[in-house]
């Protein structure tokens, strides 16, 4: 037990994972890939995947660390988001309770994952009991809006994203709603540099497509262009002022763009860091 244990989901951007497994696969024990055994969304739309994918697969594990977890994964008579938790807690149940349960979605790509592990291997002692240390840690987003104009339009201030746990009890897709530990862990989140099917695609399916009005988002999604982000604001798809403004990054690759980058001043501050991690430790003190 306490090994690190990798799950991702395998969906309609399953193209995504030649991204986001290689930065984890030399740290990682083992990783699982969930894929449902009819290939369904949560919303219980049809999607293909190329059997050449699963070639790529055998060619990158040549530690034999990947394994494919099949299983019904749509339920009919739940919302996308019940099913999305369902999936996830199916998941991590066969990646094992006892080992670290990291949860990378698709469109999501580490920075450095070897720092990421050396963080959680601090808290190892965590997974003595893990049903009585119910703890998740974080990390964080800096969210991709879209290709333009030979590089790339980001959102200004990075997102938390909820990375990993000691038990998956999930309310909310990855998060359980206990305490958070907050790592200064960044990663890529590809999320919405895409092209517009594909955006449009992802937002009617996902764990929170009742939520999003898409027409509007989509309309603002395809204006927007390195000559006049400067002057919009509101960006994101359910409360617009979440990502409130963008910046201009250049470089036609995630290679490209992560060497033209300078995140520097992104990357949270360590008294905000502890800041963070007081106040959880409060919170949760005597529940």
């Amino acid at each position: 037990m306490k090994k690190i244990h990798v799950g991702f989901l395998l969906s309609y951007d399953y193209i995504k994972l030649k991204n986001s497994i290689p930065p984890v696969y030399a740290e990682a024990d083992r990783i699982f890939i969930a894929a449902d055994e009819h290939n369904r969304t949560w919303s219980g739309q049809q999607f293909e995947v190329d059997p050449a994918f699963y070639d790529w697969l055998k060619e990158i594990d040549i530690d034999q660390k990947i394994t494919i977890y099949k299983d019904d994964f749509y339920v009919p008579h739940l919302s996308a988001i019940e099913n999305d938790n369902r999936e996830r807690h199916l998941l991590s149940v066969k990646m094992g309770v006892g080992n670290w349960l990291i949860q990378v979605d698709s469109d999501e790509y580490f920075l450095d994952f070897k720092k990421f592990v050396a963080d959680l291997r601090q808290h190892d002692h965590l997974l003595d009991d893990p049903e009585k240390n119910k703890v998740q840690f974080a990390c964080f987003l800096i969210n991709m809006f879209k290709y333009t104009d030979g590089g790339l339009l980001y959102v200004k201030v990075p997102t938390r994203g909820l990375m990993a746990t000691t038990y998956p009890n999930y309310r909310v897709a990855r998060n359980t709603r206990q305490r958070i530990i907050y790592t200064d862990n960044v990663l890529w989140h590809e999320s919405l540099a895409r092209t517009d099917k594909e955006i449009e695609f992802k937002l009617r399916n996902w764990g929170h497509n009742d939520e999003v009005n898409v027409d509007a988002f989509m309309d603002k999604w395809r204006s927007v262009n390195k000559g006049n982000y400067q002057s919009m604001r509101g960006f994101f798809y359910i409360q617009p002022e979440k990502w409130n403004e963008l910046d201009f990054v250049e470089g036609n690759t995630i290679d490209e763009i992560t060497k033209n980058f300078d995140g520097s001043n992104l990357v949270p501050s360590k008294f905000y860091i502890w800041k963070k991690n007081f106040g959880q430790w409060f919170k949760f003190l005597f529940k």
